[in-house]
């Protein structure tokens, strides 16, 4: 048996510790390692460009709750795959980035793809190291894999030079294999702490218990559903929070969230953070008076903002609902002490009859609520809710924005969104992650009862170009995702309805005229992104009417290959710029405390 190149080892140690699926862009040298890794039965899925790679496995990470792994050449590629970093990191998702570099003897003199990775990368992961030596190779794979997992998710990062890839061992005994990493050990709450807080939510006269992405990395719907269903007590979910409790709940307040805000006075923050996302905890948006729960893996968070350090509890989400069910004991929440829930009800009544009125406006081009009206009611036609049949991934402002409240799910880990980060380009390389996390010959994500899974994203057109030519990559691996791309041409609203005045503007532009031109937020004018789609193996459909949108989205569903519906809609060009998330009626007076 001859002597295992660090290809080799590598790719064993990535077995070992259990990986099945490996993200990235080849190059020399590790072209080397991806082939190892195939040869041993794991999964190579190969993208256009390292950030798309980077971020699908972050999003990997996330639905399967262990490390995604992503392979990429050195310097650009690290340079591009320092997207994924920045997405792991803030979103908290497990990854684990190795990437090659140039021969450790050149160092300095200007080698190929030459970076200082490890002075680049620390400061943005949890861990960034290079093995010494061959032998080191499955030990420090193993710790950075660990470290990317255990505490508060993020980055671990492997540099990798040609010389270690490609050397070869003297002494094979020398060589000890990865372990594989069992699940982080969980803490919980300590008795006198959780009993203050029962206490705080039995007096409350409004509590709600606000849910965020990560209890649904937790893998913690199991006990806050039961803790719902004992107490009564209303929920909000964040966007990605979403289906941990089923949107279906007659406890869930989403479609009254600024009413549960205003009112509520006794919050339970379960892995979620007080950042943009829940506007900080501040007023005017919340109640002035609120006290919060913070419940986080990360002691960081807690006492964040508006958060009470006195309050909060640094442990598993799932351990630590667990053990405040068993000291809320049998009590309920009465929701007629308070006038909480009839407001809640009240809100909730008024605004999904508004949302169903803008939902059933027929005119031409579409609304964004009319084209997300017939896009639902079609799924839900053939893959109903409570399934959890179809994953939802949904980027771009206005189309994230709005379509948060129009798809339900039922389950857990069915809908990735741009996240903490609010990160413009994730869409395809989470579709693809969803895809191999669910239907992949080895999936380790599970979220409801279907075992295989519809994968849907709803771009913006915006959203859409960042990541456009990884269609090709669905297409070759045989990845049968559906892609809307809902076209407005612009970011966040487009320049015009009429193919003649957008001509005209573009015309001014091209002559230098100021006024009247194209603006900064102007894309092309019904430009045919379904092509893409068609020109790789897959299908696209152009459609301008909901009757056009409703046999897409059928044929699209039940189709075997990447689909994308260019589904064209109103320009909105004389509506306001504002991102829903942070509008506000106010400055709060207070400044967050870092």
């Amino acid at each position: 048996m001859a002597p295992p190149t660090g290809a080799q080892i590598i790719a064993r140690s990535l077995r070992d510790l259990g990986v099945t699926v490996l993200f990235g862009i080849v190059g020399i040298p590790v072209v080397e390692i991806a082939e190892e890794a195939i040869n041993l039965g794991i999964r190579f899925i190969g993208f256009r460009n390292e950030q798309a790679a980077s971020y699908a496995a972050s999003a990997y990470g996330y639905l399967t709750g262990r490390p995604g792994v992503c392979l990429v050449v050195g310097g650009p590629g690290v340079l591009h795959a320092m997207a994924g970093i920045g997405n792991s990191s803030v979103n908290a998702f497990p990854l684990l980035l190795l990437a090659g570099s140039s021969e450790t003897h050149l160092v300095s003199k200007g080698a190929f793809q030459e970076l200082d990775t490890l002075s680049l990368l620390t400061p943005h992961s949890k861990l960034a190291i290079r093995p010494p030596a061959l032998e080191a190779i499955p030990d420090v794979i193993q710790t950075a894999y660990r470290s990317s997992w255990y505490g508060r998710p993020g980055t671990g990062f492997v540099d990798l030079p040609a010389d270690i890839i490609q050397g070869v061992v003297e002494d094979v005994d020398d060589v000890q294999g990865a372990r594989v990493v069992p699940d982080a050990p969980k803490g919980g709450a300590e008795e006198g702490k959780l009993f203050r807080i029962a206490q705080l939510l039995k007096s409350a006269n409004a509590p709600l218990v606000v849910i965020g992405k990560g209890a649904a990395y937790a893998k913690a719907e199991g006990v806050i559903r039961e803790l719902v269903d004992k107490t009564h007590i209303p929920f909000l979910p964040t966007p990605m929070g979403k289906g941990v409790v089923a949107d279906s709940h007659p406890a869930n307040t989403g479609s009254a969230r600024s009413t549960a805000l205003k009112e509520a006075d006794v919050v339970l923050v379960l892995g979620a953070r007080l950042n943009w996302i829940l506007h900080f905890g501040d007023s005017p948006k919340w109640n002035p008076k609120a006290q919060f729960i913070q419940v986080d893996i990360s002691a960081d968070e807690i006492g964040r903002n508006r958060g009470d350090a006195e309050l909060g509890i640094v442990g598993d989400v799932g351990v630590v609902v667990s053990q405040l069910t068993r000291a809320l004991g049998s009590w309920r929440y009465n929701p007629h002490q308070s006038d909480f829930v009839t407001k809640l009800e009240s809100a909730k009544t008024k605004n999904e009859a508004n949302a169903a009125k803008k939902a059933k406006e027929n005119k031409t081009p579409m609304t964004y609520a009319r084209v997300f009206d017939v896009i639902r009611s079609t799924l839900h036609r053939l893959s109903p809710p409570g399934d959890g049949g179809i994953v939802y991934v949904s980027e771009g402002a206005n189309t994230m924005d709005i379509s948060r409240s129009v798809f339900t799910v039922e389950h857990p880990r069915l809908r990735l969104d741009a996240g903490t980060y609010a990160t413009m380009g994730v869409g395809l390389g989470y579709a693809i992650a969803a895809h191999a996390a669910y239907n992949g010959t080895s999936a380790e994500g599970s979220a409801g009862p279907a075992q295989s899974k519809k994968i849907v994203a709803l771009e913006g057109d915006s959203a859409f170009g960042f990541s456009a030519m990884e269609v090709e990559t669905m297409a070759r691996y045989g990845m049968d995702v559906l892609i809307y791309v809902i076209n407005n041409g612009g970011v966040y609203h487009g320049d015009s309805d009429d193919a003649e005045k957008w001509l005209a503007m573009q015309k001014k532009t091209e002559e230098g005229i100021k006024e009247g031109g194209l603006r900064s937020t102007s894309l092309g004018w019904e430009v045919g992104y379904e092509k893409i789609a068609e020109a790789c193996g897959g299908k696209g459909f152009l459609v301008r009417t909901p009757e056009e949108l409703e046999s897409a989205t059928v044929e699209g569903y039940k189709s075997k290959s990447v689909c994308v519906v260019n589904v064209i809609i109103e320009a909105g060009s004389a509506k306001k710029l504002e991102f829903g998330w942070q509008a506000s009626s106010k400055k709060a007076k207070k400044s967050a405390k870092l």
